[in-house]
C-alpha cells in the first residue's frame, strides 16, 4: 500500500477516494554486443558468416531492405504509413487512427520521422578493416502504434540502422484499465485519469502491482510479444537472428508516477487548489505556472452519467474546465500538480531521464525507481501541506524570536522583520520538494536569484549562519551523515504561518490603512481586497484608540 501524506490526510473527510500509478513507462532495448566496435564486428561475422561484408555500403542497404519491407507489409495489410515532419505530435496523430473494433490487435499505424541516433562507421580497404567508429546522424526511425489486448495502445520506435536500439513507450493506466474490467470493477476513465469507480481501494490496489518486482515480467512479456516479432523481423527475419544471437536488453529511461486525489465535489477542487495556488505561488520558486481559462465552470455534482468526452486531451486551446498546471523542475525531475476532470487533483513525479533517481536504469531496478518517484510526490506533498493551510499556535511567533543552543553555540532567533529571513523561508519552501534534499550553497543559490541580490550580498557564509537558526527551531534537519537537509514539514508549517501573517496581513494592511481609505474602491472588488478593507478600518480604529497616528 503507497504511503500516505499529510496533504491528503488533512483533506480526507472531503475525498470520495485517493489511488496511486505508474503512469507512462519508456524503456530502452539495445543489443548490448553490438554497441562496441569489437562487439558489432563480432555479430557481423555470426550473421554474415565472414566480415568482408562490413562496410558502409551494407549498413546503407540494410537499413534500406528494412524500410521496404515496411512499406510493403502495411500496403498489403492496409495499415497507413505515414512519413511526419519536424514538430508533428505523433501520439495525437495515432489517437486519430486508433482502430474503433475493440477485439482488434496488432499493428494499426506506423509512422516515419527522422531522429538523431548513433551510428556506425567503417573505414577498410579491400582486403581489411581499418577502424570502426561510432558517430551521429539523422536517420529514419519507424513508430510502430500497436493495440495490445493487456497493455492497450502502446509505441515501439525503431531506428532503421543497425544494431537496431529501439524505445517501448507504454501508459499504466491502460494496463490498470484492462485489468479492472477483468475484475469486474466499475469505473470511469476520461482520458488518462480515472474519475468515478465502485471501490477506490481495489483500483489502488490494482495500480500498485506496477510498482512490485511483478511488474517486470509483465514489461518483459509484452516486450518479448512485439518488439522481436512484429518489428525487428522487418530488419532481421527470424533465422537472421537465431544465427546472429541477437537479442535485446532492456533499460529504464523515463518513468511517471502520479498520485490521484478524487474529491466529493468540484467545487472542492476548485477552493483546494486555487487556494493553494493563491498562498503558495509567490513563495514556491515556480518555473512554469500556466492557465488555460476553459468554457465553463465546474459543476457542484459529480454527474452520474457521463457527457461528452472532454476536450482537453485533444485541444488544450478549448478544454472543457479551468485547467492550472503547477510544474517545479529539479534538473531531470519534475513535480507537477494540477486538477483534472470534474474533480480529480493530480500530482505528478516525473524522472526525464532516470539516470538522475541514482538507483541504476537496468530494468530489475524498477520498483527502486518507482520508490523514489513516490517519496517524491509525498515529500511535495508535505510540503504543500506546511505551507498550505498553515498553521500558528499563540505562542508560535516569541518562540521562534528567542535565541536558541545549536551545540555549544548560541544563535538569535528568527526575526521575521529582517528581509534576509523571509528571503531564506522563502528560499526553504522552493527547495522544500527537492529529492535529494539541499545543501548550504543551494540556499544561497536560490535566496540570491529570488531575491536578485549579488554574490556579495548573501554568501554561502551568510547561508551557514541562517542554516544554524533553522536547526535550532528544528524547520531543517540534517539527511543522515551527510551535509544536505530537509524540511521538517510540522516546525516549517509554524514558520510558514507566521511569514504569511506578516506578508499578507500585517503588511498589507499597514500600508494600505490610508490608501484603501481615501482613495475612491472600484466598483467590482475582490472579496480577499473587501476583507482589507475592512481590516484596515478596524486596524485605523485601534491605532487611534491607543494614540497612534496612522
Amino acid at each position: 500500500m503507497p504511503p500516505a501524506d499529510a496533504f491528503s490526510t488533512y483533506y480526507a473527510e472531503q475525498l470520495d477516494g485517493r489511488y496511486d500509478c505508474v503512469d507512462r513507462l519508456v524503456l530502452n532495448a539495445y543489443y548490448p554486443l553490438g554497441h562496441s566496435p569489437a562487439g558489432f564486428r563480432t555479430w557481423w561475422r555470426a550473421l554474415t558468416g565472414s566480415d568482408d561484408t562490413l562496410d558502409n555500403a551494407h549498413l546503407m542497404r540494410m537499413a534500406g531492405r528494412l524500410s521496404r519491407r515496411v512499406h510493403a507489409y502495411a500496403t498489403a495489410q492496409g495499415i497507413p504509413v505515414i512519413h511526419c515532419e519536424v514538430g508533428t505530435r505523433k501520439h495525437e496523430l495515432a489517437e486519430q487512427h486508433q482502430p474503433t473494433d475493440s477485439t482488434f490487435r496488432g499493428i494499426f499505424l506506423i509512422l516515419v520521422a527522422r531522429a538523431k541516433a548513433p551510428l556506425w562507421e567503417i573505414k577498410r580497404t579491400e582486403t581489411h578493416i581499418q577502424d570502426i567508429r561510432r558517430k551521429s546522424g539523422y536517420v529514419n526511425h519507424y513508430y510502430f502504434h500497436i493495440q495490445d489486448p493487456e497493455w492497450g495502445h502502446l509505441c515501439i520506435k525503431l531506428c532503421g540502422h543497425p544494431p537496431f536500439p529501439a524505445t517501448i513507450m507504454l501508459n499504466g493506466h491502460e494496463w490498470v484499465e484492462r485489468q479492472a474490467l477483468q475484475d469486474g470493477l466499475t469505473f470511469t476513465k476520461e482520458g488518462n485519469c480515472f474519475t468515478d469507480a465502485n471501490s477506490w481501494d481495489d483500483l489502488d490496489h490494482l495500480a500498485d502491482a506496477l510498482s512490485t518486482s511483478s511488474a517486470i515480467g509483465r514489461l518483459v512479456e509484452v516486450i518479448q510479444r512485439w518488439l522481436t516479432s512484429a518489428c525487428l523481423i522487418f530488419a532481421l527475419d527470424q533465422a537472421e537472428q537465431e544465427q546472429s544471437g541477437f537479442r535485446y536488453a532492456l533499460s529504464c529511461y523515463q518513468l511517471e508516477y502520479s498520485r490521484n486525489l478524487v474529491f466529493q465535489h468540484g467545487t472542492d477542487v476548485d477552493r483546494v487548489f486555487q487556494g493553494l495556488i493563491d498562498r503558495t505561488r509567490t513563495i514556491l520558486d515556480v518555473k512554469t505556472l500556466t492557465t488555460l481559462f476553459g468554457a465553463k465552470r465546474r459543476p457542484f455534482k459529480h454527474q452520474a452519467t457521463p457527457g461528452p468526452a472532454p476536450r482537453l486531451q485533444r485541444t488544450l486551446e478549448r478544454p472543457t474546465h479551468d485547467l492550472t498546471v503547477f510544474k517545479l523542475h529539479f534538473g531531470l525531475l519534475t513535480l507537477k500538480i494540477y486538477d483534472k476532470g470534474e474533480r480529480v487533483l493530480r500530482v505528478e513525479a516525473i524522472a526525464h531521464n532516470v539516470k538522475a533517481l541514482k538507483q541504476g536504469k537496468v530494468l530489475a531496478q524498477l520498483p527502486a525507481l518507482v520508490a523514489e518517484l513516490q517519496a517524491m510526490a509525498v515529500r511535495f506533498l508535505d510540503v504543500l501541506r506546511a505551507a498550505h493551510p498553515a498553521i500558528l499556535d499563540a505562542t508560535a511567533v516569541d518562540d521562534l524570536t528567542r535565541p536558541s543552543q545549536v551545540g555549544t553555540a548560541r544563535v538569535a532567533g528568527i526575526d521575521l522583520r529582517s528581509p534576509r529571513m523571509r528571503a531564506v523561508l522563502h528560499a526553504l519552501l522552493a527547495l522544500g520538494p527537492s529529492p535529494t534534499g539541499f545543501g548550504i550553497r543551494d540556499l544561497a543559490q536560490t535566496v540570491r536569484a529570488q531575491t536578485g541580490w549579488d554574490d556579495t550580498q548573501y554568501t554561502p557564509r551568510h547561508a551557514a549562519y541562517d542554516y544554524k537558526k533553522l536547526r535550532s527551531k528544528s524547520i531543517i534537519t540534517r539527511i543522515g551523515r551527510t551535509r544536505r537537509y530537509q524540511i521538517n514539514p510540522g516546525p516549517y508549517a509554524t514558520a510558514c504561518a507566521a511569514l504569511l501573517l506578516h506578508e499578507q496581513i500585517f503588511t498589507p494592511a499597514l500600508s494600505g490603512i490610508k490608501h484603501h481609505l481615501t482613495h475612491a474602491s472600484p466598483a467590482a472588488q475582490h472579496p480577499l481586497d473587501q476583507q482589507y478593507q475592512t481590516l484596515c478600518r478596524a486596524l485605523l480604529a485601534t491605532m487611534q484608540a491607543v494614540g497612534i497616528a496612522a
